[in-house]
């Protein structure tokens, strides 16, 4: 019910602008440049019906969202009046072994006090439980559904992971990739909160070719439901050889390519390859890191982890940490099982450390 409400919202704001004879369309122009300034919260749509940052506004009894719809523009993520916009957010574990991390408490919670505006739902494809294995197809489709939904709830923006690991290759699970993707974006399709990453990091030799050949049959499914949706496209090499996408990038619109890191690990060498790669015009996204080694164990690197953030937050680059859980591994940003309403009690060293970096640099 909730992506239909949401759906008929939009209607409702699009005919209100028109009607009043201004609205998004004529903030378009010009262009920002590069040097514009980056918001890093949700924005309003303009108009009779525009509210602040995560405040919501009303058209008599109706509720708007405060989502704006994104696109790409050179390297930029943009919303919808042309504006820069970062997303800073967090990636659940693996939604089959720690469901109770997708509510919309624990989301508004993390929004609020932590001042995210993402969420990533990791659905692993080919481990226990995985999507392509053993799991229960209709529950993690339900769990992928829920954190959408509990993401639209609380404003913020959400991100759909085909969670592709020991499946080095996304191609060996191509037609399962097309009927998940189907499915969620013909559901979703009028959604302006909706990402698609479709998939996580290629690895185990799997070159960009493979990739893109994957990426040129399922973004196409996404493309038929949800037209103007944002796709994150994995790189090589479990998400490092970002080169490779400049050199040879999609002819597709509104793409965008990961880089993942571990900043106890992936240290200036891996910066410099980000920054060439946007220097050259590639839209690169980050949908996950973490502040230790890259088995997501060890002790949190805080001194790597600021460096890293604070060049992604020089270039407007958006990033995803992992994870939501309270697995025994260094990067699990919980300490307890509160799962909806967490304190700083609750947080691991690694989410004590992310909470004050976001708070410090709203």
């Amino acid at each position: 019910m909730m992506k239909k409400w949401v759906s008929a919202v939009m209607t409702i704001v699009a005919c209100m602008a028109l009607l009043a004879g201004c609205g998004v369309a004529a903030q378009t122009e010009p262009r920002p440049s590069g040097d514009a300034e980056i918001t890093t919260a949700p924005s309003g749509e303009g108009g009779a019906a525009s509210a602040s940052p995560g405040e919501s506004a009303s058209v008599g009894e109706v509720e708007t969202t405060t989502v704006s719809p994104l696109h790409v523009e050179g390297t930029k993520l943009l919303d919808s009046a042309g504006k820069p916009i970062q997303l800073r957010g967090v990636s659940t574990h693996g939604i089959a072994w720690y469901p109770q991390y997708v509510n919309a408490d624990l989301f508004a919670n993390l929004k609020h006090d932590w001042g995210i505006n993402a969420v990533r739902i990791a659905m692993y494809c080919a481990e226990s439980g995985g999507y392509c294995t053993d799991g229960d197809k209709e529950q993690l489709k339900k769990t992928v559904r829920d954190g959408i939904d509990a993401a639209v709830e609380d404003d913020m923006y959400v991100i759909v992971d085909w969670h592709t690991l020991s499946d080095n290759d996304p191609n060996m699970h191509i037609d399962e990739a097309k009927e998940f993707f189907g499915e969620i974006a013909d559901e979703y399709a009028g959604v302006p909160n909706v990402l698609y990453e479709i998939c996580n990091e290629p690895n185990g030799g799997t070159t960009w070719a493979q990739v893109k050949r994957y990426a040129e049959q399922v973004i196409p499914v996404v493309r038929s439901r949800a037209h103007d949706a944002v796709v994150l496209v994995g790189t090589p090499n479990w998400c490092q050889d970002i080169e490779a996408a400049t050199a040879d990038p999609l002819d597709v619109d509104n793409v965008m390519y990961t880089v993942h890191f571990y900043a106890a690990e992936h240290g200036r060498w891996l910066r410099d390859k980000v920054v060439a790669a946007v220097k050259a015009g590639t839209p690169v996204f980050v949908s996950e890191f973490g502040a230790t080694a890259a088995d997501g164990d060890g002790a949190v690197d805080a001194r790597a982890a600021d460096a890293w953030l604070d060049m992604l937050d020089e270039y407007g680059i958006s990033y995803i940490i992992w994870n939501l859980s309270d697995k025994h591994e260094g990067s699990a940003l919980f300490a307890t099982n509160e799962a909806r309403d967490p304190i700083e009690s609750d947080l691991s060293a690694e989410g004590k450390w992310y909470r004050q970096y976001l708070r410090e640099h709203r």
